[in-house]
């Protein structure tokens, strides 16, 4: 007799088919083998009581503090620990229940979506003279040189931006912007390249983006995170998608001193009123994309806590992308200047990526290519 543990859910879910297990049995055991850790926060006692004698009854967990079944208080925060099979057995029994709890069955629901979308890698390249990393600064014929490079190498979005986001930078006038952003606009729509890859331009100006849509660019990067409504009725116009990203202040002050109560509850509770307001104005949600925001109004354990809870924004039903290429929280780790950061961005993304994001915007196009598909060909 020989035995191993085997490591990888979804080196499990092959082996089962090995066995000749039958595939709906494959999927109702596969849902056994991923466990989920759900923090539950201002949850009424009642209902901290009902959740956890209903978590119990099917094996999964609910841990709270002590003094919960006299009611000594009267909300706590709990910890829900579950397999995805218990989670969706769980939130069917909850529907019944009262003190709120019929609200959260379908909070709990919405964490079993996974992303469904391939990866795809969003090459970057800035038409502006200040942009923290110099690598990324293309004007001209070298701009296109490297679009094209850039989609030989891998990329299936390319992301153009006239202004610099980086910590302190300063604001430019929209008469500016458009007038770095409309050489590459204008080559982009009389060379077709929007034909081969998708073109996205990185701005928050109504008017830039405007020219941009008008050029065949097929997305919307906001780093202000849809504030403008006509931001959002421009995608809507144009049928185009819309990455929005949290942001904490505005470049010129965001890294002051960041501060959150709870990083991860503050971050989700921006992407769902945002979402819900792009919704109203008519942008469906498959046309929405979540950004984080590494490094935009955050510290280097915001920054950490969100990499470490990235699956908990796939209950939006949006796709996630990850940007960290190259920025300081790699410093801040180790220290490194800017042109050597690709492995620290590495491992970054790969991290995203594995919790669920399947966008990837980076500076390095051939290199990450390399990586994910290693990555992919570990996990198939």
């Amino acid at each position: 007799m020989r035995i191993y543990r085997i490591g990888e859910t979804r080196e499990r879910e092959a082996l089962l088919r090995r066995l000749e297990v039958r595939e709906e049995g494959v999927r109702i055991m596969a849902r056994k083998m991923r466990t989920l850790w759900i923090l539950i926060r201002d949850l009424r006692t009642p209902a901290a009581n009902i959740l956890k004698q209903d978590a119990l009854s099917i094996g999964a967990d609910l841990a709270v503090p002590g003094g919960v079944i006299t009611c000594e208080k009267e909300r706590v925060d709990a910890l829900l620990i579950a397999t995805e099979a218990q989670l969706r057995t769980l939130a069917r029994k909850e529907r019944a229940q009262p003190f709120g709890l019929k609200a959260l069955a379908r909070e709990l629901e919405a964490f079993l979506l996974e992303a469904k979308a391939p990866l795809r890698i969003m090459g970057v390249l800035n038409a502006n003279e200040d942009s923290f990393y110099a690598g990324s600064r293309f004007i001209g014929a070298a701009a296109l040189e490297r679009i094209e490079a850039m989609i030989q190498e891998g990329a299936a979005i390319i992301d153009i931006g006239g202004v610099s986001s980086r910590p302190g930078a300063e604001p430019v006038r929209a008469e500016e912007e458009l007038a770095r952003v409309r050489p590459l606009c204008d080559a982009v729509r009389e060379s077709r390249l929007h034909e081969r890859a998708l073109f996205s331009i990185d701005s928050y100006t109504p008017e830039v983006i405007r020219y941009a849509l008008e050029s065949g660019f097929g997305l919307v990067n906001d780093i202000t995170g849809a504030s403008d409504e006509r931001v959002v009725k421009l995608a809507v116009e144009y049928g185009a998608e819309l990455c929005i990203m949290h942001m904490q202040g505005r470049p010129q002050t965001m890294q002051e001193r960041p501060h959150y109560e709870d990083v991860t509850a503050e971050v989700d509770a921006f992407f769902s009123q945002r979402i819900e307001r792009c919704e109203t104005l008519g942008l469906p949600r498959e046309r929405i994309i979540l950004d984080v925001g590494i490094g935009f109004g955050k510290s280097l354990e915001h920054n950490l806590t969100l990499l470490r809870n990235h699956a908990t924004f796939l209950r939006h039903g949006c796709e996630l992308l990850i940007g960290a290429s190259r920025k300081s929280m790699i410093d801040r780790i180790i220290p490194t200047p800017t042109e050597r950061r690709l492995p620290g961005t590495l491992a970054i993304h790969l991290k995203a990526v594995e919790h669920g994001a399947t966008i990837v915007r980076c500076h390095d196009v051939a290199e990450h290519r390399q990586a994910l598909a290693v990555w992919e060909a570990m996990q198939s």
